[in-house]
């Protein structure tokens, strides 16, 4: 294999790595873990000439709390991620997706911002965040803006992120009362395989016997992750009804514009959708506090 040459910085600050970005423009890539973009320069789809290393930026590893607002460094791993939600029952869902990427080594290298930059529409982490209408920070040279994270995802491998710009945090709400989350990934195996299609559910303010506020993300299943917003009215202030889950699954599977590869066809990720949503939304609803 011949050997990968490219030029290697580590700045110091955010603003060092913004502005390393922009001399450099095209030629250079950030690199957080590397699970993603070693891989890619190997299979030659990306040859940086410039690697910008993040690991210096500590600023990118914290997590800041305020009431149910979290907003997470994106440089936290996916283990950092596991451990750290492991005390939040309502927050199962999103340790669930994060489980699923790679091996133990994957989720102790690989990076929250990674996986988001990545945008893969098979991103393990992506439906979870939708569900909880995550935004991502982005730092550039006119500053700091933030975005919706459905907003942020163009299309396979696309984001709103400009070459000079840093994705920096993450932030969500976590569900209050009545609130759960579910996250359902449907593989040959159970980690270290693609997606052939996930499916992640968050419900909040749910009563005794009503579904509450149901959102659905799907993944792999379009260009780029997405909510499933019609399955989300049919459920919306519902009873618990086998019948209605079922046609929320219906719903979402035609909402779904799934490709047919070697792995899968088109019509078997549609029927693995209407299979998957009702489930979820069921264990979903199983784990809201009594």
């Amino acid at each position: 294999m011949t050997a990968m040459a490219f030029d290697y910085s580590e700045p110091q600050s955010i603003a060092e790595g913004i502005a390393l970005a922009g001399r450099f423009g095209p030629a250079a890539s950030f690199i957080a873990g590397g699970t993603d973009l070693v891989i890619q320069m190997r299979r030659k789809s990306r040859q940086p000439s410039h690697v910008i290393s993040l690991q210096a930026l500590d600023e990118l590893k914290q997590i800041e709390r305020d009431g149910d607002i979290v907003t997470l460094g994106a440089l936290l791993t996916h283990k950092q991620l596991e451990d750290y939600f492991a005390a939040e029952p309502a927050m199962l869902g999103l340790i669930e997706s994060a489980r699923v990427i790679g091996g133990h080594q994957v989720r102790n290298a690989g990076t929250i911002g990674g996986n988001i930059c990545n945008a893969s529409p098979a991103a393990d982490l992506l439906p979870q965040l939708l569900t909880l209408g995550a935004e991502v920070e982005l730092a550039g040279p006119a500053g700091r803006r933030w975005l919706k994270l459905s907003d942020f995802l163009l299309g396979p491998g696309r984001t709103a992120r400009a070459q000079d710009e840093l994705l920096t945090r993450v932030r969500f709400a976590m569900p209050g009362k009545g609130g759960a989350t579910a996250f359902i990934k449907a593989g040959r195996r159970r980690a270290m395989e693609i997606s052939l299609i996930s499916v992640a559910v968050r419900i909040a303010g749910a009563g005794a016997s009503d579904c509450g506020q149901v959102a659905i993300a799907i993944g792999a299943a379009a260009p780029v992750a997405f909510r499933a917003s019609e399955a989300e009215a049919l459920l919306h202030g519902q009873p618990r009804d086998a019948a209605l889950l079922k046609r929320a699954g219906e719903v979402a599977a035609a909402q779904a514009t799934p490709l047919s590869d070697v792995r899968a066809s088109a019509d078997y990720r549609r029927r693995l959708i209407a299979a998957l949503v009702p489930r979820a939304v069921m264990a979903c609803l199983e784990r809201l506090a009594p």
